[in-house]
């Protein structure tokens, strides 16, 4: 393990015991699943842990049309020949490190079966196109995310996978570390912190305004960041709260309302 000064390390504020969780399940050769709402710091934590730990980080952000073969590799011609590429999962394998696939629920169905040898006691990634059955190294950890909040019939998690993690929950951060996330990225002051906290905690709390997604921390640290650099309070919380949040124009207003009520004029 890697010894890093604390000022040296991507900032991240824990709010339990998830680096020591997660540090023993490296130390075992143990995968981690990660779950929580967008922008509560899911991989701002992988970041962090991949640093503290020494160890490179081979991030694949998911999407609807990632394949398999994305991860993994395939043949391409070049110079007239055919010549095999390692995909992001192959070349983790063999370098060794941390692989973190992003809402991992996003990604073609094929591709939960790609990673299911390396996440059990197998430890290892049989490469059908070449013969190749790579066995993961000491190094190499798998760690996936995803939202359980867009989880529906479609786009679930299945048990069959979920089953072969060591998982985390991530939520929301409560007041007090959430200034302290904000006053850590960007250096704002406490008041500031506060009332941007306050405003999220609000945004949170709103019970009949239909938004696919609250307030996330990141999207504070978003506002802290363009008001410490001199731009307007309420243009700040707009462009980065309520443009962010919704396109709708009535719930937009709503939204400001409360946003005039912390930074009114």
């Amino acid at each position: 393990m890697m010894d890093m000064k604390a000022s040296e390390l991507p900032f991240y504020a824990a709010s339990g015991r998830e680096i020591e969780l997660f540090e023993h399940a490296w130390k075992n050769r143990l995968p981690v699943l990660i779950k929580g709402p967008t922008g509560v710091g899911k991989t701002r934590f992988v970041t962090h842990m991949a640093a503290r730990l020494g160890l490179p980080l081979h991030t694949v952000a998911c999407h609807d049309d990632l394949t398999a073969a994305d991860l993994v590799g395939r043949h391409l011609i070049q110079d007239g020949q055919t010549r095999w590429s390692d995909g992001p999962l192959t070349r983790a394998v063999r370098e060794g490190g941390i692989c973190y696939l992003d809402e991992v629920v996003e990604a073609r169905k094929d591709t939960t079966v790609v990673i299911h040898p390396l996440a059990d006691h197998r430890r290892c990634l049989p490469i059908d196109r070449t013969g190749e059955v790579l066995e993961a190294p000491q190094p190499f950890m798998l760690v996936v995310s995803y939202n359980p909040g867009y989880q529906n019939f479609l786009k679930g998690m299945k048990p069959s996978t979920r089953q072969r993690f060591v998982a985390l929950r991530f939520d929301f951060p409560d007041a007090a570390r959430e200034i302290e996330i904000l006053r850590g990225e960007t250096g704002c002051d406490v008041m500031l912190a506060e009332r941007l906290v306050n405003l999220g905690r609000s945004i949170r709390s709103l019970k009949d305004v239909d938004l696919e997604e609250v307030a996330s921390t990141r999207l504070l640290v978003y506002a802290a960041t363009l008001i410490r650099s001199g731009l307007d309070p309420v243009e700040a919380c707009r462009a980065s709260l309520v443009e962010a949040l919704s396109d709708d124009v009535e719930v937009a207003d709503g939204l400001m309302e409360i946003i005039l009520a912390s930074f009114g004029r």
